[in-house]
């Protein structure tokens, strides 16, 4: 499988390090709620022979060379064609022991020019991870009003020239429809004054990071399935998310502090029975990749790791964990 061969999973020995304590009784299930080629979900099987896998996608294609990769594993293995935030329905009220979240676009998706997320190599507007289903790149472009592109643009790619790319954008498309990802990037370009062109990598990153995350609505799945996943897990259960840009942190952290923070009042030195959190935090923010492992792989440059555990029952001593310098 030639994807295979360029694939390089991100942080995949720290994951490793981090889910292992989760995964050591017989049976074990190990979700991968973005199996993208499967390389996280392959380290993890041949770790523990006796693991079970469910691998959820909403990418078709990258289910069937997932599906390939981990033929070896067919008996302990359910891969499943969902998004994430389908998660309670596809459990159907089973529990996991471990669990990653992988976010964002995959490697097959960027690397395959013909799905229109990179802005470098021409290809039809698409962006869909499932293309069964859903509006396209184009159609967000060809249809949204000036004021909603605006919006996207700025809320989704943290883009201060929002206005006068969506103007760009308009003016264009009252010539001709946009389809090209080239003519697109080209239209940024354009409409970015020159002095901010020459900081911060191309000048259309950020457009198509904005149209990417509308077009599969993912910070709204994102917001649903974090929660979803941690209600899932067993005590002593664990689950590592991988981020690559500030919004998705933001979500993740939240969801995460929301049920690792105390809610007694901080001046009160213990926490009385059934109050404390029934998570707690497996390290201090957020990890990022180490210069060596940046190098090796460019796409773990922007990773941001959290990891969680759930409790396996209440503190007897009533001491607050979060005055004993917890990591």
């Amino acid at each position: 499988m030639g994807e295979r061969d360029v694939h390089v999973p991100v942080l995949l020995e720290r994951c490793l390090e981090l889910l292992a304590p989760a995964l050591s009784r017989p049976g074990a299930l190990y979700l991968d709620a973005t199996l993208g080629l499967g390389g996280h979900a392959e380290a993890v099987l041949l770790a523990h022979p006796q693991a079970r896998l469910l691998g959820l996608d909403r990418d078709p294609q990258a289910l069937r060379c997932a599906g390939e990769r981990l033929a070896p594993f067919a008996d302990r293995i359910r891969l499943v064609h969902a998004v994430y935030d389908e998660l309670p329905e596809v459990l159907g009220g089973e529990l996991i022991d471990a669990g990653l979240f992988d976010l964002g676009v995959s490697s097959m998706q960027l690397d395959v020019a013909e799905r229109g997320f990179a802005y470098a190599r021409d290809a039809p507007l698409d962006m869909r991870m499932d293309q069964t289903t859903g509006v396209t790149a184009a159609e967000v472009l060809n249809t949204y009003s000036h004021g909603d592109l605006t919006r996207v643009l700025r809320v989704y790619g943290e883009e201060k020239f929002a206005s006068r790319i969506a103007a760009f954008i308009v003016r264009e498309r009252e010539k001709t429809p946009l389809t090209s990802s080239a003519r697109l990037a080209e239209l940024v370009v354009d409409a970015i004054p020159a002095p901010a062109r020459r900081t911060g990598g191309h000048p259309a990153k950020r457009t198509f990071q904005a149209l990417r995350i509308e077009v599969n609505r993912e910070l709204a799945v994102l917001e649903r399935a974090i929660p979803a996943a941690l209600d899932a897990l067993r005590p002593g259960g664990r689950l590592v998310v991988l981020s690559y840009h500030s919004l998705e942190d933001r979500l993740v952290k939240q969801a995460i502090t929301e049920r690792t923070r105390s809610t007694v009042p901080v001046e009160l030195p213990f926490e009385p029975p059934g109050s404390e959190p029934e998570l707690r935090a497996l390290n201090r923010g957020a990890e990022l990749s180490s210069p060596a492992e940046t190098a090796a792989n460019p796409r773990a440059a922007s990773v941001r790791l959290r990891a969680v555990e759930r409790k396996q029952g209440p503190n007897p001593s009533g001491i607050r964990a979060d005055t004993l310098g917890e990591v």
